[in-house]
């Protein structure tokens, strides 16, 4: 076997062996839910201004799963979970810029709805944004 061929070969295993550690420590360190009943809170802020709370009692671990279950989200299915469009009835207009930010207790959220776990008295809020 040549050089060229060895380096190759060695950098594919090297790589392999990375991607393995990547998965391996994303389930490790990955947003985790608690288990059990809870309450949470979800507010949503309508483009008026209007504001609106619902309280949920559930067993789900992320939240993704309490806006379906209870008809409060919709959107579309995509690579990160649900891609919200549409709260509490009111729809984003993407000729507009607008769409549905997620915050925790007024804080940024970096996951997807899919990916954010709850815990009891956790409050959300969905605020419908505009501009990207």
């Amino acid at each position: 076997m040549n050089k060229d061929k060895k380096a190759i070969l060695i950098t594919a295993v090297l790589l392999a062996v990375l991607c393995l550690l990547a998965v391996l420590g994303y389930q490790r360190f990955a947003p985790k839910g608690t288990a059990g009943e809870k309450e949470i809170t979800v507010k949503v802020i309508h483009g008026d201004a209007g504001e609106k709370e619902f309280t949920y009692t559930t067993d789900e671990e992320f939240l993704e799963a309490v806006l379906k279950e209870e008809g409060l989200a919709e959107g579309e299915e995509g690579p990160y979970g649900l891609f919200i469009t549409s709260v509490d009835g009111e729809t984003a207009d993407k000729s507009r810029q607008q769409w549905w930010c997620l915050t925790k207790g007024g804080e940024t959220v970096n996951t997807s709805a899919a990916q954010t776990p709850i815990a009891g008295g956790d409050v959300f809020e969905l605020t419908l944004t505009e501009g990207y």
